[in-house]
């Protein structure tokens, strides 16, 4: 790993200064910001592509505009507004704030202590500032406690014996000796068994069964992890004859009754359909409602009268029946 660069330290083909070693950290500081800071007021090298170059090419860091500007606009006297604006910035690096020492020994930061103005030194405080002063006072009902003696007020997890504990008989009561016994196990409770067990005498001179050896004996195969396309079938199988179970179930199922296919995407038409001739009340069903244009439709007050007719009309059973409110 090499060194890290420092300020001003950098590569041969920027052609930005060198470093000027002096000894001390301001001299350090000093020389090597300000090679800094003259790295960082170059202008940007600008990136300007072929399809990107819209307009008169402009230079980074000059006084000259983007587009040219009249004579009208050269000539024009600035507002008082603008005149208030274009004022410098008062100056506040006056008195201890010269050159800012706390950018040139520091991070930037100010420090805690400040300068105290003589005034403020010989002035005298007020009664209320003299009691916020004052610090805070132990609770009456419990003075001088040692949590808040010796400590922040938090009590400690180690108390004092009182006394009368101290002075009680070394033998405990047999209440405390029951209290103080572990929890008993249940009494159909086993532990736990050992990983390892010993087997049995019998179990290792035991013989296995013909069945179990049978069903032990490992299975015959062609080697490779694939079996024959064909394979012989037994005569009993080739001679052996369904039951009629069998017949049934290998029975394809049926359609149920009345079942009728998909209809055809297409069909023809009867002659007698195309033959055919439709029916007054067809005909005046199929003619289209002529409505009147609503931008020259005037407004009706009467739309929605109701017809003598209707006034005189009495209602059925029924509709009497559906009038009438539900009961809850």
């Amino acid at each position: 790993m090499g060194q890290e660069r420092e300020f001003g330290e950098y590569d041969e083909e920027d052609h930005r200064g060198t470093v000027v070693a002096q000894d001390g950290e301001y001299d350090r500081i000093r020389t090597r910001g300000r090679e800094r800071f003259k790295y960082l007021a170059q202008h940007k090298d600008p990136k300007v592509q072929w399809w990107t170059s819209v307009g008169p090419e402009q230079n980074w860091g000059t006084q000259e505009t983007i587009w040219p500007l009249n004579r009208a606009t050269q000539s024009a006297t600035t507002t008082p507004r603008v005149d208030l604006l274009s004022q410098p910035k008062k100056n506040f690096q006056t008195g201890v704030h010269v050159n800012r020492p706390i950018w040139q020994y520091s991070c930037g930061r100010t420090s805690a202590l400040s300068v105290v103005d003589p005034n403020a030194m010989q002035g005298s405080a007020s009664e209320r500032v003299q009691q916020l002063a004052m610090p805070k006072a132990y609770p009456q009902h419990v003075p001088n406690r040692y949590e808040f003696m010796y400590s922040c007020g938090r009590v400690s997890p180690i108390w004092d014996v009182s006394a009368s504990t101290l002075a009680a008989p070394s033998e405990p009561r047999p209440r405390t000796v029951d209290l103080s016994g572990h929890k008993r196990p249940h009494a159909l409770f086993q532990p736990e068994r050992s990983v390892p067990w010993e087997v049995s005498t019998l179990a290792k001179t035991h013989r296995p069964s013909g069945r179990t050896q049978d069903l032990s004996t490992p299975k015959l195969r062609a080697e490779g992890p694939f079996r024959e396309p064909q394979w012989p079938i037994s005569e009993n199988a080739l001679n052996a004859v369904a039951s009629p179970r069998c017949t049934e179930l290998a029975r394809a199922k049926s359609l149920a009754d009345g079942f009728q296919h998909a209809r055809e995407i297409q069909w023809p038409v009867s002659k007698a359909a195309r033959r055919a001739t439709a029916s007054g009340r067809l005909s005046d069903l199929a003619t289209p409602i002529q409505r009147v244009n609503m931008n020259i439709l005037q407004f009706n007050p009467d739309a929605f009268q109701v017809k003598p007719l209707a006034l005189k009309a009495q209602l059925s059973s029924r509709v009497a029946e559906l009038a009438m409110p539900i009961n809850r």
